[in-house]
């Protein structure tokens, strides 16, 4: 899609395109293999709904969401349609805001085919790495859970553990991303507004041009490094989307704190290998290869690893202090949202939402 105003957007066929001939050979599994692990993983899921049910008192409304087990491209394929869904009419509000003479037409034809085959190679990457997601964005507006056959059977295979237990733990953390966004059908629009209000706060002089291009030198800089520093997600933010960004940041980060909490919960009773599970993902995690670390820190998965730790003991804390029926306040409004701050202080929540 080219706008009036000529601002590149992304290629999205081209996208999917690098990202399927990019995205990393499957695991070696025979069609009757192929067929057991789909239909393990679907039965894995709607055990997984009784358990959460149970666990945590939330009760998703019926026919709310669906779920679907896909492989990589179908991975792929359902990532960039939510992309596009959302970026488009960002990219959009951006034109609107431009002023003067804006790039032409032929500037934003190449500017869509860099973009899409950078987003590809973004696709192709996290198509080998993502068991499941919640699709909050994409076609279905209630939302599909996606579990991704070929990652699943990877990892459990990498970790040598039951793969009956693995698969059932992990529809237990993806099953709680989908009752979260069932029992708090306005947390979408919620997300999206937060989106609109990031793109309102873009820059557009050529100053902030160059703050950003240093700020995404020294991101790589750091990266290649192994420092602390900022993602390449993060260095190309004002001030005020960076404020934006802490908003979305703390919603995620009990959105993922969450589920780990539910997961860990019911697992000791219906996954009998957990600890032994939990144990080596966690060593997954936090011990990656060199080219992963690279790979991690300039994507933001770093901050995607802090979301679940920082998410989890908020959620600990809030449970400690008002058990599980105070804690479920937080899926009544925006409002019982807790802010940035509160995700590391869970008792300044716990007092505002009392």
């Amino acid at each position: 899609m080219t706008s009036a105003s000529a601002v590149p957007t992304v290629d999205w066929d081209l996208a999917v395109a690098a990202a399927v001939r990019l995205s990393p050979r499957p695991p070696k599994l025979g069609r009757g293999e192929i067929a057991e692990v789909v239909g393990e993983l679907r039965g894995a899921a709607r055990t997984a709904q009784e358990h959460v049910r149970a666990h945590t008192g939330l009760v998703a409304p019926a026919g709310a969401s669906s779920v679907a087990v896909v492989d990589r491209e179908g991975w792929i394929r359902a990532n960039a349609a939510g992309f596009e869904a959302v970026m488009d009419p960002l990219v959009e509000r951006i034109a609107a805001k431009r002023k003067g003479p804006g790039a032409t037409p032929a500037a934003a034809l190449v500017g869509g085919a860099l973009t899409g085959a950078e987003a590809g190679g973004l696709l192709a990457f996290m198509s080998g790495k993502v068991l499941g997601q919640f699709e909050v964005f994409g076609p279905q507006e209630a939302g599909r859970l996606l579990l991704v056959a070929p990652n699943v059977v990877t990892v459990e295979r990498e970790l040598e553990v039951d793969p009956h237990d693995f698969r059932l733990w992990v529809c237990l953390h993806e099953e709680t991303h989908r009752v979260q966004f069932g029992v708090a059908p306005w947390l979408r629009e919620h997300l999206l507004g937060q989106l609109e209000g990031f793109v309102d706060d873009v820059e557009l002089d050529a100053a902030a041009a160059v703050r950003r291009l240093w700020a995404v030198l020294r991101a790589v800089s750091a990266a290649v490094r192994g420092k602390e520093g900022l993602s390449l997600v993060e260095a190309v933010q004002t001030p005020a989307q960076r404020e934006s960004l802490a908003r979305v940041t703390a919603v995620m980060s009990l959105l993922e704190g969450h589920a780990d909490v539910v997961m860990d919960g019911v697992g000791p009773a219906v996954v009998p290998s957990v600890e032994q599970i939990r144990e080596k993902f966690q060593r997954r995690r936090t011990q990656p290869t060199r080219q992963q670390s690279v790979a991690r820190s300039l994507l933001g998965m770093d901050a995607k690893l802090r979301q679940y730790r920082d998410g989890a003991v908020f959620v600990r804390g809030a449970l400690e202090r008002v058990g599980m029926e105070g804690f479920n306040r937080v899926w009544e409004s925006p409002e019982t949202l807790p802010l940035p701050h509160e995700i590391a202080d869970p008792a300044a929540w716990v007092a505002r939402t009392a």
